[in-house]
This record gives C-alpha cells, sequence and structure tokens, in this order.
C-alpha cells in the first residue's frame, strides 16, 4: 500500500475519531486548489471532533507527469480505500470529455468506487459532476444539458427538515458552475429526497439512504469554493471563446460580482471585445464575497457530525459488556 500523507483537522481530544477521504477527481489545474478547498473546509467544520482527511485518486484519471509527481506521497490510489478505515467520503467531480459519462476513461473505476461507498462508508459526500455519475449509475438517472452554463451565486431554500440543516439558516448563498442539471420528477421517482433546491426550481441537495447502506448526499453546486474561483472560471471560458475552442461566449457569473465590475464585464461583452487581457483586467482587479462560508460550515460540520455519531453507536453496538462479579 502506498504511504499517503494522513492530516488532522480538528481536535485530538475527541474520542471518536472521523476518518474521512477525500477522492480529488479534478484535473491537473485544478488538483491542488480543489484539495485545499475541501481541506480548510473540513478544518473550520470539524469543531470538538478528532477529524482525519486522507486523499486518493483514481489511476484512470488521465494526469501529466508533474502532477503525478506532486501527488506521489500524498494521494493513495482509490483502490486501496477498502482497507483504508475511512468512515466518511467526499468524491468530486471529473474534467468531462464525452457527452455520455459512461463512455469517459475512468467509469468503471468511478463506478467499482461508487458500489463499495455504499456499504463501506457511514456516509459520502458526492460534489457536482461526480454527483451527476452517482445517479446515472445507481438508478440509471440521466442528467440533462442545460440551455447555457448555470454560472454564479444563487440563492438555496431547504423544502425539507433534515439533521444536516441542524442550527442551519432556510435559504442560503451557494456557488454553481454546471451545464447540466437533475431532474428533481426523476430523482423523486427513484427514492431520492430533494432537501434544498435553487429560485428555479432546480435541485441544488438531494440524499439517498436505503435501509443497510451508507448515507449519500448529492449536491449539485460547489459550496466548497473559494471567492475567486467563479471569476477564474469566467477567465477561463473567456480564454477558449477567444481562442475558437468553444462557439459559446461566456456570461458573466449571476450574483457574483460587484454592480460596477458586472457592468464593466457586460460592456466588453457586448462590444465584442477580442483581448483577455482586458477582462483579466476587471476580474482580477475585483473582490467578490464568499457570502457563502458560514453555511457551507455549517453544512458541512452536521455532515461530520453524523458521520461520528453513528460511528459512536456502531462501536457501542459492538462492545462486549463487561460481566459483573458475584
Amino acid at each position: 500500500m502506498s504511504a499517503g500523507e494522513q492530516f488532522l483537522l480538528g481536535s485530538r481530544h475527541n474520542r471518536t475519531a472521523v476518518h474521512v477521504g477525500l477522492v480529488n477527481n479534478m484535473p491537473d489545474a485544478a488538483l491542488r486548489a480543489t484539495e485545499l478547498q475541501f481541506a480548510r473546509l473540513l478544518k473550520d467544520a470539524a469543531g470538538p471532533l478528532d477529524v482525519r482527511l486522507r486523499l486518493f485518486s483514481l489511476r484512470s484519471i488521465p494526469r501529466s507527469e508533474d502532477a503525478r509527481s506532486r501527488m506521489a506521497g500524498f494521494y493513495d490510489d482509490a483502490a486501496f480505500l477498502q482497507a483504508a478505515n475511512i468512515d466518511a467520503l467526499i468524491v468530486t467531480g471529473a474534467q468531462p470529455g464525452n457527452a455520455d459519462p459512461r463512455d469517459e476513461p475512468y467509469w468503471a473505476e468511478l463506478t467499482q468506487l461508487i458500489d463499495w461507498a455504499e456499504t463501506g462508508t457511514i456516509s459520502t459526500l458526492f460534489s457536482g459532476a461526480s454527483a451527476h455519475a452517482a445517479v446515472l449509475h445507481l438508478d440509471g438517472i440521466q442528467r440533462r444539458p442545460l440551455a447555457r452554463k448555470l454560472s454564479g451565486v444563487y440563492e438555496s431554500s431547504r423544502v425539507e427538515d433534515d439533521p444536516l440543516f441542524f442550527n442551519a439558516v432556510s435559504t442560503a448563498p451557494v456557488p454553481h458552475s454546471r451545464r447540466h442539471d437533475i431532474a428533481e420528477r426523476d430523482l423523486t421517482a427513484k427514492g431520492y429526497r430533494v432537501l434544498a433546491r435553487l429560485g428555479n426550481d432546480q435541485a441544488d441537495i438531494f440524499t439517498r439512504e436505503p435501509p443497510g447502506h451508507s448515507h449519500f448526499v448529492f449536491l449539485q453546486g460547489h459550496p466548497e469554493y473559494d471567492p475567486a474561483i467563479l471569476g477564474r472560471e469566467f477567465l477561463r471560458d473567456m480564454a477558449q471563446f477567444l481562442d475558437g475552442e468553444t462557439a459559446e461566449r461566456p456570461s458573466v457569473p449571476e450574483h457574483y460580482f460587484d454592480r460596477a465590475t458586472e457592468i464593466r464585464l457586460s460592456e466588453l461583452l457586448g462590444n465584442g471585445e477580442p483581448r483577455l487581457s482586458r477582462y483579466q483586467e476587471i476580474v482580477l482587479a475585483a473582490l467578490p464575497r464568499q457570502l457563502w462560508r458560514s453555511h457551507t460550515v455549517r453544512l458541512i460540520s452536521n455532515w461530520l457530525m453524523l458521520a461520528a455519531a453513528a460511528k459512536a453507536r456502531h462501536a457501542s453496538s459492538k462492545a462486549v459488556p463487561t460481566r459483573r462479579r458475584a
């Protein structure tokens, strides 16, 4: 087994340690940023819990030699998850290369991971495109393409009570950056619970927990994002458009920049500005506010607490009572 490093992100004084695995499927350019986003989020959410983070990757995800070199010693092969004593798992999305996720080179390995997680974890959280892949594999639920990329920060409103929302506000902002959606009617028809949805009626958070199986939590959004991510994604999409790699001119992320920045970017788009440097100048000077952070920390804190409580109950049920002396 490889010697991936384990990171302590909470208190050492809690008797129940929660071992969290992060399967980071993001492309090379976003690998480190995603790793840091989740590590910082888990650290902020750990509170009194003893949270240990371990990094994993799918070997079938295409990687450059530089990326594999940097990952060595920090990441374990996801094939070792079964022997890693992981309690809770986070699975990120991967860069799509095909219209059908089942045509991706990593599909077989990803589906094996999902099958194991059903009984091998207390809870698994699927973020972004990994949520779409999971429901397709588990229940044949197909994602549907959106007319335009959904990019921005949107109000997500609770539609069902759940322990994940303990001490959380009923409506909170959450970043979304995606080109596909899962229809709520398709989810509920297969027994999923939609816990929160956006103002456009798209599902935001939904769960699946058949008896005897892991508690699966699905996020169509990216609450782990740092404040600058949506701006960087806009510049990436703009570079691809200006280079002729895509025919879709990107829109300014909604409800993300201050009004003055939105106006300046919209004017450039309206004038058909062909120079990427002009967009970079405006985006890099902006200071977007991370209005979603406190809600995200609460959500992940509750997720960790639920995993810790379930682990403690399981340990208690297996304990052998001490026989009293006569």
